[in-house]
């Protein structure tokens, strides 16, 4: 069995990824096959830590502006939607055998433990999967933001954005047969060109703390294993 290159990962899980392609809430097929993912990467060796979005239910920014909702509502109703979807994962990779803590930064205690550093990096050593539900605790900060903010916390080694596109291309190859997928770019050349891979707040933490980022897609088998063996795949941001 192939080795983890990186010792400590963080592992950015869109909404999406929890429910068919085009779909709503979570599919019990989907949830299974991304915890089977999970199980494999801490088997190579890796401490695991994950962000989950909620896009899958509801997009804080999205509903607030199609409804009446303020924004600081929406996005805490969108921290409330990751829950769900942390609870979800938490007792499928538990099923699978996988010690598993859930903490949150907003206080849910009759399920979940707060997010406390120390103690995410207590389960992380200890060979526990650490799911980080609860976004930032505020509004008008996005998941992939809470990512980066995470992965400087608890210096990790690598943060892997899974995603349903291959990679970081040079414009949306939906609409432009001839989009360039970049092996590799900086976190420079993604701000200035405008790339919308992530929220550029999100690019300039993992700058500032010498985070890798590779983006692969989440819906091809091996991508993540390929990614935390230091294979190339996807694109590397760095």
């Amino acid at each position: 069995m192939p080795q983890a290159k990186y010792k400590r990962v963080l592992l950015k899980l869109s909404g999406e990824s929890f429910c068919e392609q085009g779909g709503f809430g979570i599919s019990g097929k989907q949830l299974d096959s991304i915890a089977e993912r999970v199980v494999h990467l801490s088997r190579l060796g890796a401490q695991v830590a994950i962000v989950i979005g909620a896009g899958n239910f509801l997009r804080g920014e999205t509903f607030s502006r199609n409804s009446h909702i303020p924004r600081n509502t929406a996005d805490y109703m969108g921290m409330l939607a990751t829950i769900i979807n942390a609870g979800a994962l938490q007792e499928t990779l538990e099923a699978k055998n996988q010690p598993t803590r859930m903490l949150s930064a907003i206080e849910v205690s009759a399920i979940c433990e707060p997010f406390i550093r120390r103690r995410a990096l207590h389960h992380l050593e200890k060979g526990r999967v650490a799911i980080l539900a609860g976004g930032t605790g505020n509004p008008f900060f996005t998941t992939d933001t809470c990512a980066a903010l995470r992965a400087a916390e608890l210096n990790v080694d690598l943060l892997i954005k899974a995603t349903k596109v291959d990679g970081v291309y040079s414009d949306d190859p939906k609409k432009n047969p001839a989009a360039k997928l970049y092996e590799r770019i900086s976190y420079d050349d993604v701000l200035r060109n405008n790339l919308r891979i992530m929220d550029h707040s999100a690019i300039s933490l993992c700058r500032d703390n010498k985070i890798p980022i590779i983006v692969v897609n989440i819906f091809k088998e091996g991508n993540i294993t390929k990614a935390i063996c230091g294979e190339q795949v996807g694109t590397l941001i760095g």
